[in-house]
């Protein structure tokens, strides 16, 4: 596993601070990408909380999931949560390091009081003896927020006294955007008003080794659990992953339980939201446990388009740090069918400039403040099939065509309705499920022309013809 160390440097430690005029709560700013261009410590907000308690709950829950490894506890991992301003509304984002738990805190204008929201994106810094004091917190008295330097200090910073130095694993990074595009495939699938929330919620099982997976039923106002997946049902893989939720439980005013249309007979994420007074916090669950969002292979169908990817460049000028994109007004800006700027906003959401807010339906921008675009340098199946088109192993030959390797095997790859097939073991184990395995993948590219594959007049196999792959070597494909 490819990783990095990524450094965190900040003016001071954030801190919760008694003043003579009330308590005031500095959440200090790294490094961050804003309208202006990046700057060491950008500043997002300075105005008041108007439920202080809930907020610091709420901040907690998002570190809960940055410190936690659901798969494998033994092993630590903590990243500071992801500050976003959007302009009428700041966004709180973290990743397990288990790669499998999505987090975010959106605290709305209504959750806002007395200060002008900026736009950008950094990390916050969110250290040990701030967690205990937030969670010591225990009145609505008056509290002041300040994300990013005090104001007095803005221009006498000397430099950083506070650096973190953090493991960043490329698979963490990929899972970050998959779990992006996960999420705009799902619905409103239930609301549970909140006595009903808090007493399914605090009912769940601890899941362990060998228990089978949990779906649940919207029954009358409540949900009941189900062991299959029935018409109706939400899958929820390991419930045990939504132990942040309860720190904010006793705030809740609704539940909302969000999942993709079509229910399978395969574990599914799904995304979890409370709502809060001027605020909602979200949890997105991978498919499994012991499965990170990393190797669902959601993004890579984007990944290998030309098309795509110029298309990006050309949305990501139209982006102003919008809380929510809308995708007709960017086709109208862009001159581009609104099919090709969903594409596009796929190709941001790999390099973090876009996420995707499930209770709006809706992209919004924000910049990821790592090197987010290691996504797609490093993606294994990519490259896996660039290597296949670089080594000519690719033939557009029509409904027969047939390519022998060295040792004889060959994969053959068939389309149906714009729909990729494939004869190996990577597409009989998942059967699509979690993305094109590296043949589909390389097939795409090859009809398109991406990255050096073999250009021919554009008139490739259509729908219901064979393209085959010829590999040497073993058949399977690695996990993710």
């Amino acid at each position: 596993m490819t990783r990095s160390l990524h450094a965190l440097a900040y003016a001071r430690p954030s801190a919760l601070e008694s003043e003579p005029d009330g308590r005031r709560l500095g959440l200090e700013t790294s490094q961050g990408a804003t309208p202006t261009g990046r700057q060491e410590h950008p500043r997002f907000f300075a105005g008041f909380l108007t439920s202080p308690q809930i907020a610091s709950a709420a901040l907690l829950a998002v570190a809960d999931v940055a410190a936690a490894r659901y798969y494998q506890p033994q092993l630590r991992a903590s990243l500071d949560p992801v500050v976003t301003g959007n302009g009428d509304r700041l966004r709180f984002e973290s990743f397990s390091g288990c790669g499998g738990v999505y987090a975010r805190l959106d605290v709305l204008a209504a959750g806002l009081d007395g200060g002008e929201i900026g736009h950008g994106t950094t990390n916050v810094d969110v250290n040990d003896p701030l967690r205990e004091a937030l969670s010591r917190l225990g009145t609505d008295d008056p509290l002041h927020l300040r994300v990013g330097p005090d104001e007095l200090a803005v221009t006498t910073l000397d430099g950083p006294v506070v650096e973190k130095k953090v493991p960043l694993p490329d698979r963490w990074l990929r899972g970050f955007a998959e779990a992006q595009v996960i999420a705009a495939g799902f619905e409103l699938r239930a609301e549970l008003p909140a006595a009903e929330a808090v007493r399914f919620l605090r009912a769940l099982p601890r899941a362990g080794r060998g228990r089978p997976p949990l779906w649940v039923v919207p029954a009358g106002r409540g949900l009941r659990q189900t062991t299959r997946p029935v018409p109706g049902a939400v899958c929820l893989p390991g419930p045990e992953r939504l132990v942040a939720l309860q720190r904010v439980l006793r705030h809740a005013t609704a539940l909302r339980i969000y999942g993709p249309a079509a229910v399978g007979q395969e574990p599914a994420s799904a995304a979890w939201e409370i709502v809060l007074p001027g605020m909602r916090l979200t949890l997105t669950l991978s498919p499994e446990a012991s499965r990170g969002f990393s190797g669902e292979g959601g993004v890579l169908e984007a990944l290998a388009t030309d098309e795509a990817g110029e298309d990006a460049d050309l949305i990501s000028v139209l982006l102003a740090w919008e809380p929510r994109i809308d995708v007709a007004d960017l086709a109208a800006s862009s001159g581009l069918p609104p099919e090709r700027v969903r594409a596009a906003l796929v190709r941001l959401g790999t390099s973090g400039r876009v996420g995707y807010d499930t209770a709006e339906a809706a992209y919004f921008h924000r910049e990821l403040p790592y090197d987010a675009h290691r996504v797609e340098r490093h993606n294994p199946r990519l490259r896996s099939a660039l290597a296949l088109l670089r080594a000519g192993a690719v033939a557009l030959a029509g409904e027969l065509g047939t390519v022998t390797a060295a040792d004889g095997h060959v994969h053959r790859v068939r389309e149906d309705r714009g729909r990729l097939s494939c004869t190996c073991q990577w597409w009989a184990e998942y059967r699509g499920g979690r993305g094109p395995c590296k043949h589909a993948l390389a097939v795409r590219m090859a009809r398109r022309g991406a990255a050096d594959a073999p250009r021919g007049d554009g008139n490739g196999p259509g729908a219901g013809e064979d393209t085959t792959v010829a590999v040497g070597g073993n058949a399977g494909e690695a996990r993710g």
